[in-house]
């Protein structure tokens, strides 16, 4: 409830990270607590708009005000993007797909509100990075997001061997991520400088009705031709 004359909360939302409808990837809480709302920082309007009209089937998006700010904005959000929250009101922070922040560049939202005494609320949702790795059978006591490997050639093979060495000598699951139109690029590079023995689980959309998650040897991935071009993937690499 907001009170007036108090500074209002800013509420990280969770998004679907498919098609599915919303109700079956989202608490009903988290919709409740969205449906309430009418500030939103996005990172783009059409899909947001898209989603609140999924997650709040009644919503009048004229009523909405929305805040852009994406991997094209500044580097330090403006402190405008708070005023709702300054003025009572609670906002919602809203990713593309998945968690606020979280391969995501909501965060520079959140260092702010934090730093103006704003209270960040959290809410349950679903991450492609922890259904991946869930899903893999690898150990989950000791991993690290590396985000996106380099696209230059030669820097991109050498980041997957260090990332290889890394997954045996930390005994550590290494988990990246790739824009999809270049997955199978990131696929060749992996078959072409990992060990036959090294262990490859490539997780695609999740949560998904095509959703696929797969385990095997480099050596047997060599065979076969994984079905994840322009396709939401998540990719894990370990020793055992």
């Amino acid at each position: 409830m907001e009170i007036k004359g108090s500074k209002g909360k800013l509420y990280l939302l969770p998004s679907p990270l498919s098609e599915s409808p919303v109700e079956n990837v989202l608490p009903a809480y988290v919709l409740e607590v969205i449906r309430g709302l009418r500030y939103f920082i996005v990172e783009e309007l059409r899909t947001a708009r898209r989603f609140l009209k999924k997650a709040h089937p009644g919503i009048d998006l004229n009523q909405v005000e929305f805040f852009v700010f994406n991997e094209h904005s500044k580097e330090e959000p403006p402190a405008s993007s708070l005023q709702p929250l300054h003025s009572g009101h609670d906002m919602g922070l809203l990713s593309e797909a998945g968690l606020p922040c979280i391969a995501d560049p909501g965060s520079g939202i959140v260092s702010l509100a934090h730093r103006s005494g704003i209270t960040v609320v959290p809410l349950t949702g679903p991450s492609s990075l922890f259904l991946a790795l869930m899903a893999s059978g690898f150990p989950g006591q000791n991993f690290a997001f590396r985000g996106y490997l380099p696209v230059e050639k030669n820097e991109r093979a050498r980041r997957i061997r260090e990332l290889e060495s890394l997954a045996g000598k930390d005994d550590q699951v290494q988990i990246f991520i790739e824009t999809p139109y270049r997955n199978l690029q990131v696929f060749d590079a992996l078959i072409a400088n990992c060990r036959p023995s090294t262990l490859l689980c490539i997780a695609s959309e999740l949560t998904g009705a095509e959703e696929q998650v797969i385990l095997k040897p480099i050596g047997e991935w060599k065979k076969i031709l994984p079905n994840i071009h322009r396709k939401p993937a998540v990719f894990l690499l370990y020793h055992e």
